[in-house]
């Protein structure tokens, strides 16, 4: 498969999701609060950090912990080097990294 049609391939199952995501929640994930902070963020170090102020304050609601932030930092890890990917960078390079972690925890 080429990488252009990959990259189609891979833009078309995103837009899916994000409509996806859209439908079940009734909010564009452009609109969502955590969009606006990762806006901002240009490392796995300012992503992870706002993922664990988040799931600072999850903890104190719900009492869960380390599993989380671990849970967390694994797919921002994971997340992080697709995007940097030179194969998907092409096909979606209109959508940044904030947009695909904002997909994972609505």
């Amino acid at each position: 498969m080429s990488q252009a049609s990959s990259s189609s391939s891979f833009r078309s199952l995103f837009d899916a999701a994000l409509q996806d995501y859209t439908n079940q929640t009734g909010t564009r994930l452009e609109d969502h609060p955590f969009a606006t902070q990762f806006e901002r963020c240009r490392s796995v170090e300012s992503i992870s950090s706002i993922l664990q102020q988040h799931a600072q304050a999850f903890h104190e609601f719900r009492g869960e912990g380390g599993k989380i932030i671990k849970a967390l930092k694994s797919t921002v890890y994971i997340l992080y080097t697709v995007s940097i990917s030179a194969v998907l960078t092409e096909g979606i390079s209109l959508v940044r990294l904030k947009t695909l972690i904002a997909s994972v925890f609505p």
